[in-house]
């Protein structure tokens, strides 16, 4: 089998699966970049955010510049990931929000050893934890940027 076979996905389209395998290492690769970002981001809330605004506010801010930070990185290398469709921006995101959720589940948990139930506390919107602002940002932000590089 070559390289450049086409698999048939169904009767609505063919996917050249180097092509796809180009655009998912590039978009893995541009994601790489959120995580000194999220670090960084963290240590400012923990170091100067929290302590100065409270636990509640530090971290709704630092999820709101999270957000910011990724939108801004997408809008930068968004020609960089070549890809030129509404649905491939939208594959992209969801690479994004997967790869956000398995890191900081394992980040958060095995490697820092908190809880799950710490970590899940912080998608509850109604608590003023507003984790799910940045996975909307992971997901929606390839989709985002395309449309505001138009302009």
């Amino acid at each position: 089998m070559s390289l450049y076979t086409s698999a048939t996905l169904g009767p609505i389209f063919t996917v050249d699966k180097a092509l796809a395998m180009h655009y998912l290492i590039r978009s893995f690769l541009v994601w790489l970049l959120f995580i000194p970002l999220a670090i960084a981001n963290g240590a400012l809330r923990d170091l100067l955010l929290s302590p100065a605004l409270g636990g509640t506010t530090g971290r709704a801010i630092s999820s709101l510049t999270l957000s910011l930070l990724i939108l801004g990185l997408t809008l930068l290398l968004v020609k960089r990931l070549g890809v030129d469709t509404r649905a491939g921006y939208l594959t992209v995101g969801a690479l994004w929000l997967v790869l956000t959720v398995l890191f900081e589940a394992s980040f958060f948990v095995l490697i820092m050893g908190h809880p799950m139930d710490e970590l899940l506390a912080d998608f509850d919107i109604f608590r003023g934890r507003l984790w799910l602002v940045v996975l909307a940002a992971a997901l929606f932000s390839p989709l985002l940027a395309s449309k505001l590089r138009q302009r």
